[in-house]
């Protein structure tokens, strides 16, 4: 008695290719699901660290958050209500696209975060060759403020 016939075996190899096409478009779907790249987050010490050594000349700092807090960012408001998104885009329409652009939000860990991801993708989609985006994985209560990392209010 024979149990793998030749239809068997040929069952096989097209079953293995469903498989293995499946578990790769899972891999792409995963790593799609953020806009951003890994090279693109910034760490808040390093931010912070070009922030007291006064390095941020070519950079622009833009809140998408409910609060500017960070030293010297500009407050565009929460990016996912239609009009502060909507004054992003109208602020960034003058913007070098050589710029350095730093967004961050820090109302909520990143996963959560209503904003962060509209305001990546419109920086990306308006073809800014240096999008990035600051680190915040919990909130900016615990990745800036209690760090005591530079803010608006101690310039």
């Amino acid at each position: 008695m024979r149990i793998f016939t030749e239809r068997t075996i040929m069952k096989y190899p097209v079953f293995l290719l469903v498989l293995l096409l499946l578990f790769k478009s899972g891999l792409v779907a995963q790593s799609a699901k953020e806009p951003w790249k890994e090279q693109q987050l910034i760490a808040p010490r390093a931010l912070a660290e070009q922030i007291d050594k006064k390095q941020t000349g070519n950079i622009l700092i833009l809140s998408v958050g409910p609060d500017a807090v960070i030293r010297g960012s500009v407050d565009m408001g929460p990016a996912h209500e239609p009009e502060h998104f909507a004054k992003l885009k109208s602020y960034l329409k003058n913007v070098s696209r050589n710029k350095e652009v730093i967004i961050y939000c820090g109302c909520c860990p990143f996963d959560k975060c209503p904003n962060i991801r509209p305001a990546f993708k419109t920086l990306t989609g308006m073809g800014f060759k240096k999008a990035r985006l600051l680190n915040i994985p919990k909130n900016i209560k615990a990745d800036w403020l209690d760090k005591d990392y530079p803010t608006n209010d101690n310039e």
